[in-house]
């Protein structure tokens, strides 16, 4: 008999019965059939089997099948509403405890599975816009999705509005349906696809992460597991206080009471050094940061900042991918194709006109580009628009140069130019992404729709083709540009995003 597990049973089915009604039917199967396990193993009828022997044996069977399979289960988790039957969040833990043995990369898992998730949820919105919520209705009960379980969705679209494409990633039944309900809503994708790209991110990052911690520290888990009845115990006590306590602040009014018992405390004599200190915090925390939340929370005015915020998840991890990579590998997973593919299509025409186009994204170039585009912005009183530009570009040859020295990867041989220093990330596709900038703040400055597409098509054209010359002309490897890429693309979303804030809060000021 074993005490332990016995308690977490009773503790584990008190919770499923007390939130039977708001648990989906396949966490409370699931639970009803850990606590049967519990009451077996607790009984000492059985011995638990070696849990750490079977997840090495389905990790060393699958390989690097467990790219394929953790991204189609991504992929169908809302494209085909997968999600319902069987959470994705299973399949995503067991794939990074396949990475934590050390089978497949993590770094490639993240990209693959986040790559996925953002098609699936595409496809589920491209039906709802095609489809419409009548065909969810009436076909929905086949896969579990009954009129009730949509009205508890558009519901949550009601208490959180646009934040709902973020927020409803998190949530299993939400997260199954949400995509085609926003298409079936007519939400345009230009709106949806950034927050779907943050909470996409974030989502398969975080769940990916916990399966390869958890499997690096699987024998301590283990432990504790076997000991039990303190850690569920006090799993269950934090997630119910959570609950509550998210449950009693979202109503304006209990705030309010909160923060005007804090400052009755502030005003004690004793407290008065604190104050000092959290007061003025409170203040900012009421101006910047309350107006950056609402910026990144769609349905109020998120749409220019969290396509901001997007663009620097997907840079930085870009980045990061790549010099990660690069600690254990010389090259990185397409750098070799790339050069099959350039000499195959080498011509001295070709030849000469890489060496022409290469140039633009050269420091000298993009700067004098960057410092006639400020004369443009600070003509016509645009300066936070002209600083935040110049900050990106400085800020991106800051970075380039650390990170150069940091990874300190030597250069292609057979370089059809002259080359200086290391190779990761290419200077060069980093300064690219200025003329992207660039044709951004013109457009702000300068506005009209074609101008406006045209422009911004051009410059991403032109950031694009020059990051392509320098892996043709064996300047950088193909992981060097993209690297360059992400690092440039986050830094001046970072810098975009900086920008914003200013331009409202000074906007404001004088509003006031």
């Amino acid at each position: 008999m074993k005490p332990g597990p016995l308690v977490a049973a009773v503790l584990l089915a008190a919770f499923l019965i007390v939130r039977r009604r708001k648990l989906e039917p396949t966490l409370l199967i699931g639970g009803a059939i850990a606590v049967v396990g519990l009451l077996v193993y607790g009984s000492g009828v059985v011995a638990l089997p070696n849990f750490k022997k079977i997840v090495e044996d389905a990790g060393n069977t699958l390989g690097n099948w467990t790219y394929l399979v953790v991204g189609v289960m991504a992929f169908f988790e809302t494209g085909a509403f997968v999600g319902l039957i069987a959470p994705g969040e299973t399949f995503l833990i067991f794939g990074g405890v396949v990475a934590g043995q050390g089978t497949i990369s993590l770094v490639a898992l993240i990209a693959i599975v986040w790559t996925c998730a953002v098609l699936g949820d595409l496809a589920s919105f491209f039906a709802g816009r095609r489809l419409g919520r009548a065909f969810l209705i009436k076909h929905g009960p086949k896969v579990q999705i009954t009129e009730e379980r949509i009205h508890q969705v558009e519901g949550f679209f009601d208490r959180h509005g646009g934040k709902a494409i973020f927020l409803g990633r998190f949530v299993g039944l939400v997260r199954a349906v949400n995509p085609f309900l926003a298409g079936s809503s007519g939400m345009p994708l230009k709106r949806f696809l950034p927050y779907d790209i943050v909470g996409a991110g974030a989502w398969a990052t975080m769940l990916l992460v916990l399966g390869y911690v958890f499997w690096q520290s699987f024998d301590r888990v283990l432990h504790y597991a076997e000991q039990g009845t303190l850690a569920l115990g006090t799993t269950i006590v934090v997630i119910a206080v959570g609950v509550w306590l998210y449950r009693h602040f979202r109503h304006k009014e209990h705030r309010d009471a909160a923060m005007a018992w804090l400052d009755t405390q502030l005003d004690r004599p004793a407290l008065r050094p604190l104050a000092r200190v959290l007061r003025p915090l409170g203040r900012w925390a009421r101006g910047p940061l309350t107006f950056f939340w609402n910026r990144i929370t769609p349905g109020e005015l998120g749409l220019e900042l969290t396509t901001l915020l997007a663009i620097a998840a997907v840079g930085s991890f870009a980045f990061a991918a790549n010099a990660i990579t690069l600690r254990d590998k010389a090259l990185v997973t397409g750098d070799r194709t790339a050069f099959t593919w350039a000499d195959k299509i080498r011509s001295g025409t070709l030849d000469d006109l890489a060496r022409a186009v290469t140039h633009l994204g050269s420091f000298p170039v993009v700067a004098a580009a960057t410092a006639l585009t400020v004369v443009v912005l600070v003509m016509r009183r645009r300066t936070t628009e002209a600083v935040a530009l110049v900050a990106g570009l400085a800020l991106t040859w800051i970075g380039v140069h650390i990170a150069k020295a940091a990874v300190d990867r030597p250069r292609p041989t057979g370089s059809l130019v002259d080359t200086a220093g290391q190779s990761y990330p290419s200077a060069h596709a980093a300064y690219a992404l200025a003329w992207v900038g660039i044709a951004l703040v013109l457009t702000r400055t300068l506005p009209g729709l074609a101008r406006t597409t045209a422009a911004i098509v051009a410059g991403i054209v032109l950031a694009v083709v020059i990051g392509l010359t320098r892996v043709y002309l064996r300047a950088h490897y193909l992981s060097d540009v993209v690297g360059g890429a992400g690092l440039a693309a986050a830094i001046f979303a970072v810098a975009g995003m900086v920008g914003l804030v200013v331009v409202h809060l000074r906007h404001n000021g004088r509003r006031a």
